[in-house]
């Protein structure tokens, strides 16, 4: 087996359709987010509460927890418990979208993708939620590593809504971006951005290929066209190797 196929059998093999515990409890806090259930600065149950709610070890909890805290969801107060992150955190405002490739090739340098998996999954609550789907229902699900001048610069794992991008399952993304499909099955007219620093999980590492210790910056982008959820993706880039930076005119971050 090449090293390629290894690594999307090995990813695969750590994104099976029954997500791990603690993944499941990271989606049942960030479902309660979503809901409206736990506002912008509410305490959310502690450790022992949730492990006793949802019936699963502490050690699970905490690491659903720490991993919701490092993503920007919650915020941990020493002596006092753990809070919904205020959502007016400092942010671009000004973010276009861009297409990788072309961003890449704007530097003059080359552009190259290895897609890691692309598959149907059954919707979890919090995918299902954000792309306005029932639980249980079909979505698409890719996770793509890019690379500029073969160095890894960008882990894409994104989340499409069938219903807005039919044909994306049937397209090669090691020829065309996801981006550039996406852009003509569903035209653009709204997205959300947060931008944050984080640490990489392992697999995540080793598919970026960057040491222990390497801080990351995670972009999550939220998409629709004309109301019509399209896509929840997580785009996770190695700090040393990447920046976001924009350029607008006077009251265009108005328009």
């Amino acid at each position: 087996m090449s090293s390629s196929a290894s690594g999307s059998a090995s990813t695969a093999a750590s994104l099976r359709d029954d997500p791990p515990l603690y993944q499941q409890v990271k989606d049942y806090i960030v479902g309660r987010i979503l809901a409206g259930d736990w506002a912008e600065g509410a305490r959310v149950p502690s450790e022992n509460e949730l492990t006793r709610e949802q019936g699963v070890s502490r050690m699970t909890v905490h690491r659903a927890l720490r991993e919701l805290t490092a993503e920007g969801w919650l915020e941990r107060v020493q002596g006092a418990g753990t809070f919904v992150a205020a959502a007016a955190k400092p942010q671009s405002e000004v973010l276009a979208i861009r297409n990788i490739a072309e961003e890449i090739a704007s530097r003059g340098h080359s552009h190259a993708a290895e897609v890691c998996l692309l598959r149907r999954e059954k919707a979890r609550a919090l995918e299902a939620r954000l792309l306005g789907l029932e639980r249980g229902a079909t979505l698409f699900h890719s996770i793509i590593v890019h690379r500029e001048n073969g160095l890894p610069i960008q882990l894409e794992d994104r989340y499409v809504n069938p219903a807005a991008a039919p044909d994306y399952m049937a397209q090669d993304f090691t020829a065309i971006t996801p981006h550039h499909y996406l852009m003509e099955a569903a035209p653009l007219s709204e997205a959300e951005h947060v931008v944050m620093a984080v640490a990489p999980s392992k697999e995540e590492r080793r598919l970026l290929e960057i040491a222990a210790g390497t801080p990351c910056l995670l972009l999550r982008r939220h998409t629709w066209s004309r109301g019509l959820p399209v896509t929840w993706a997580r785009l996770l880039h190695p700090g040393d190797r990447y920046r976001l930076g924009g350029r607008f005119a006077a009251g265009q971050a108005d328009s």
